[in-house]
């Protein structure tokens, strides 16, 4: 796979044909991806919501109707599925607990005392973003974003356009899904499908600073 071709070819799609449906194979290929990817100290502070239906998506679209938001609205309805991007609103003692038993039960640890070194390293760095750094929430949205990269990539893989979204009213949305009484808060929607002849960013040159002025090398 020239996974290079497929930096230099996805673009953020403007607009998508509401005809075109991702195969629902495809479909669980992105949730894979969506379920694995990477988070640190595998926190997975996360949760991802999927429309396709048509209900779906106008709950969801409810966020992106008004002002500014309003050129997304569009985005949502037509794209064949749309991804809402949750965070927790806390990193608590029941979620590190839940996590060592998933790990546990996965067969993460050969030994007892794998088990204790690792619940001791997670402790630590949980604590330092919530006592020390206090940016808890900060840290698990930056997580939502490495699953965010993630999916872009590999929906660019399988040839489907992609639109990352955080032009929206997250209180609108969150209370629409009732994400607070979940313990959970929107970060940022993708939208998935096949772009349409509308979508003009399909033929622009893609643009960006030259790879020396980006990449130094040690």
């Amino acid at each position: 796979m020239d996974i290079a071709r497929i930096a230099l070819n996805r673009h953020t799609c403007k607009a998508y044909d509401p005809t075109r449906k991702i195969p629902a194979a495809q479909v669980e290929q992105l949730k894979t991806l969506l379920r694995c990817s990477p988070s640190s100290i595998n926190s997975q502070p996360w949760h991802f919501i999927i429309a396709a239906s048509d209900a779906g998506k106008a709950r969801i679209a409810k966020a992106a109707q008004q002002g500014a938001y309003a050129a997304n609205g569009p985005k949502i309805l037509n794209a064949s599925h749309v991804v809402v991007f949750c965070a927790r609103t806390t990193m608590d003692d029941a979620h590190l607990a839940s996590l060592l038993a998933q790990e546990d039960a996965d067969g993460r640890y050969p030994t007892p005392e794998n088990k204790v070194a690792q619940n001791k390293g997670r402790s630590f760095y949980t604590g330092l973003h919530r006592y020390d750094f206090k940016d808890t929430q900060h840290w698990m949205e930056k997580q939502v974003y490495l699953a965010l990269g993630t999916l872009l990539l590999g929906a660019a893989a399988l040839e489907i356009d992609a639109t990352p979204i955080e032009g929206f009213d997250q209180r609108i949305l969150n209370e629409e899904l009732g994400l607070r009484e979940q313990g959970l808060t929107s970060v940022v929607i993708a939208a998935l499908g096949y772009r349409s002849a509308e979508d003009f960013n399909a033929d622009l040159p893609k643009s960006r600073f030259p790879m020396e002025q980006v990449i130094s090398e040690l």
